[in-house]
């Protein structure tokens, strides 16, 4: 895997077609495929402006999106990223020419969007791998489990304690 990178400091390793591209938002990770050329492609809301308006919160409650071919410095603005192939221990990658095959048929397509279960990394890993999978929104539905634990436990205490006040009167 390569260093951190941005677009003001030397790149010591290039990617390469077919690469996963991990990019750091302030709140968030985005994901985007590499197709060659400093291209990448990646998923944004159908009615976002400029690629640098990308981390706003918008797009990750859009329900639409669009796959855009795009520089890969114009998707990374300010923020910094590295390549991220993580899951070629899990899943074996496609042929390169299949990826970019199938990268090609997405590009200025419509898709749904879904932060949980069908976001930008979800894309990204269906066009390297033939399967979808994301750990952010992995670990996304675990905070809300535990959240929504947390949540239902308070509850349940408040209601006994409000029970047992009751009793003493």
């Amino acid at each position: 895997m390569a260093a951190l990178e941005s677009f003001g400091a030397t790149h010591p390793g290039d990617p390469q077609p077919g690469d996963l591209i991990e990019i750091f938002r302030p709140a968030y990770q985005h994901w985007a495929l590499y197709l060659g050329d400093g291209y990448v492609i990646n998923v944004t809301p159908v009615d976002e402006g400029p690629p640098a308006m990308f981390a706003s919160s918008k797009s990750v409650f859009s329900r639409k999106a669009r796959a855009r071919m795009q520089l890969l410095k114009d998707v990374v603005g300010n923020n910094t990223y590295h390549i991220n192939n993580k899951y070629d221990g899990t899943y074996a990658p496609l042929p390169v020419e299949e990826i970019i095959r199938r990268a090609e048929y997405f590009i200025d397509q419509e898709v749904s969007y879904d932060l949980l279960g069908n976001n930008c990394e979800h894309f990204v890993t269906l066009l390297r791998y033939g399967e979808g999978v994301s750990d952010q929104a992995k670990r996304a539905i675990c905070a809300i489990g535990v959240v929504t634990a947390a949540a239902g436990a308070f509850s349940v205490l408040g209601l006994l304690r409000s029970r047992s006040r009751e009793r003493q009167y």
